[in-house]
């Protein structure tokens, strides 16, 4: 293998032209490795801006997007304890509607008792 000389040429291509790229091989019936033919450029250059352009790296104004799960907050203590009062509050709730569901079928089988009694009583 020969050995290089001088630094290879590495491309850099404007914003612009990598969403217009990625654009037109979203149209449908066309395929990424013919844009890339046409283009002169690598189908996996290609599919890596179509990546970032999912994502929203890229965009057509020749700026970044700014992604805002990078600057998350973590929960502050209040709206922990918040969260936590709310679960035990719904736990409560939840079993107190168990419970009542539980006496209404009780009760439901005491009258459809009560019913089926009288009708052996009347015979």
């Amino acid at each position: 293998m020969p050995k290089y000389t001088q630094p290879r040429k590495t491309w850099e291509y404007s914003k612009d032209f990598k969403v217009k790229a990625v654009k037109l091989s979203l149209k449908e019936g066309i395929q990424v490795k013919h844009v890339a033919e046409g283009l002169d450029i690598h189908p996996f250059m290609l599919s890596r801006w179509r990546k970032e352009y999912r994502e929203g790296k890229l965009q057509g104004d020749g700026q970044n997007r700014v992604s805002m799960t990078k600057n998350k907050r973590t929960p502050s203590a209040k709206a922990l304890s918040e969260n936590a009062r709310l679960k035990k509050e719904n736990e409560r709730l939840r079993q107190e509607n168990d419970l009542l569901k539980k006496w209404q079928r009780y009760l439901a089988e005491r009258h459809q008792n009560d019913l089926d009694s009288s009708k052996d009583t009347e015979n």
